[in-house]
């Protein structure tokens, strides 16, 4: 029996996120859930209701929930599922490659044609985007969110809430601080520090104070 998922988010990332439960074989979608705009509530998302956060505690026992909110500021709604008494679901599809030694948080989304590496420690709800290669003896922190296509490398440790953009190569042994932003197609060669934006090739600070995306 495929387990009921309800997800967290309303917009067109959830379509896509929709798709890759059906991909996995093992979720069947009941509901999506918004927490921004009520509006959208009075509609149904691919033919399935649309319900206001504070109306999905009854659900919690009887289904686990996956948040599809690209930016890191997913973890207010993650928050707010789990205080209504949610479990999360890892959604991995079925090209997906994760090597045996390697471990993978709840809440994540592993897209088509990914892949995590030996030894390798992915945290919490974060997006391993379609094409995305983690490195082996990698660390991801939680709420991270890796684009389609970033390239992470081996030795490689991701702080919490960071956003590596689509295409992004981030070399061997480097950190990237935590709610840090790399620009699409930068060309990560040395540390990046926390709270700052990075882009170019090799990448170099362009922002400041930043809090992801």
């Amino acid at each position: 029996m495929k387990q009921q998922l309800v997800i967290l988010g309303t917009h067109v990332f959830a379509e896509e996120v929709a798709d890759l439960a059906a991909q996995t074989g093992e979720f069947e979608v009941s509901a999506f859930a918004e927490n921004w705009d009520r509006e959208r509530c009075r509609e149904a998302l691919l033919g399935r209701p649309v319900i206001w956060i504070d109306e999905l505690a009854s659900l919690s026992s009887t289904h686990v929930a996956i948040c599809a909110i690209g930016s890191n500021e997913r973890w207010r709604f993650i928050a707010q599922a789990r205080e209504l008494g949610f479990g999360f679901a890892t959604l991995r599809h079925p090209s997906a490659t994760v090597s045996p030694e390697a471990e993978i948080g709840e809440g994540c989304l592993l897209g088509a044609g990914s892949v995590v590496g030996t030894r390798s420690r992915v945290g919490d709800h974060v997006i391993i985007n379609r094409g995305t290669l983690i490195g082996h003896h990698t660390t991801i922190g939680d709420f991270v969110t890796l684009s389609p296509g970033a390239n992470v490398a081996g030795c490689v440790e991701v702080g919490e809430g960071a956003y590596v953009a689509m295409g992004a190569i981030v070399l061997d042994r480097i950190s990237v601080g935590a709610h840090s932003v790399v620009g699409a197609g930068a060309v990560v060669t040395r540390d990046v520090p926390e709270r700052v934006q990075v882009q170019g090739v090799p990448a170099r600070i362009v922002k400041e104070d930043v809090e992801g995306r």
